[in-house]
């Protein structure tokens, strides 16, 4: 197999200097266009695509692309509402600055790799697991890097919302609305069958802050944590929700109020109810978080988070390179809808 060309195999084919080639490909200004033209059909004619990618963002330091390392697999970060609106947050700064992006997904046995090899300029970390090895390799970059949905104190720059006060707050309008008997529903099943047993097994941030605001709000009136039913299925969207939710309305004496960690999860616990015969909000209310495009079509009572605006604010942090330790709390709303209602 003959070797690949280079600008030095060009060059001696056309009798140019390397620097000639080189300027046909990058600066073509610098040339006139029958000689651009003859660099770039000698060219074609060996074979060669151009300068090497990697090789250019050496020389100059820069290439121009900011890693988002996600959480998930590359078809979540399309499909997770969530998820997609944070990255359109990324992406419009991007182009405000005229950068490119680079995903960075959850890859089984190659998602350190993936980072210690993408070609970019800094990293936007969204949403990462306590143990996830893929942080040893972002240190070993001695890249920037701001972390979105990750425990405050811990990075550099970091984006957050109030996740406890918003789920306080959910669980304080159900309170306020009567309900006592109340039901959790969780992602990523783990075993527990308590909070303090759950609490020690979740790997999120978010996770951790939504169970405590819950559980701040319910004790608040008077009602033993121990008794609130927990369940969790494997993931983190509907199809969790409709499982662990089914988990819960299946109890003898079920929930008349189900908090959920996601929009998605919720909706799934709305079609686990559907399939009982269970009636949302008579019969049962049930709130999510996040207020996804889903939950307003839905009627779902669910907590509002600015997505974009994490997405955004984390790569304005990056950039602002006069700033090395910055971190934004972004606000949260609570949004009352038809899926929950006084308590039966």
């Amino acid at each position: 197999m003959s070797a690949r060309p280079t600008l030095a195999t060009i060059a001696e084919a056309v009798g140019v200097s390397r620097m000639t080639v080189s300027n046909a490909f990058n600066r073509p200004d610098q040339l006139s266009p029958e000689l651009r033209e003859r660099v770039l059909a000698k060219a074609r004619e060996l074979g060669y695509g151009g300068p090497d990618p990697g090789a250019r963002a050496l020389s100059k330091g820069k290439t121009g692309s900011i890693g988002v390392i996600i959480d998930a697999p590359l078809t979540l970060a399309f499909t997770d509402p969530a998820a997609v609106q944070m990255l359109h947050g990324v992406a419009s700064v991007c182009e405000q600055e005229e950068l490119g992006i680079t995903l960075v997904p959850r890859i089984k046995d190659r998602d350190a790799h993936l980072v210690r090899t993408a070609l970019v300029d800094g990293f936007v970390v969204y949403c990462m697991a306590d143990d996830d090895a893929r942080m040893d390799a972002i240190l070993e970059r001695r890249l920037p890097f701001a972390m979105i949905d990750y425990e405050p104190g811990r990075a550099d720059l970091a984006v957050n919302i109030d996740d406890r006060v918003g789920a306080r707050r959910t669980a304080q309008h159900l309170i306020d609305l009567g309900h006592r008997r109340f039901g959790v529903v969780l992602g990523w099943e783990n075993t527990f069958n308590t909070a303090d047993e759950a609490l020690a097994a979740m790997q999120y941030h978010v996770d951790r802050e939504r169970l405590r605001g819950w559980r701040d709000a319910i004790e608040g009136a008077g009602v033993p944590f121990d008794t609130v039913a927990l369940a969790s299925a494997p993931g983190f969207d509907q199809a969790t929700g409709r499982v662990a939710g089914g988990k819960l309305l299946d109890r003898a004496n079920r929930p008349t109020a189900i908090v959920c960690e996601s929009d998605q999860m919720a909706l799934g616990v709305l079609q686990a109810a559907q399939e009982r015969g269970v009636a949302v909000p008579q019969q049962l209310s049930v709130a999510g978080f996040d207020d996804a495009p889903e939950a307003a079509r839905a009627g779902l009572t669910t907590v509002r988070q600015p997505h974009q605006e994490k997405g955004a604010a984390a790569l304005r942090l990056l950039l602002d390179t006069a700033t090395p330790r910055a971190s934004v709390l972004l606000p949260t709303e609570l949004v009352p809808r038809s899926s929950t209602a006084p308590s039966p």
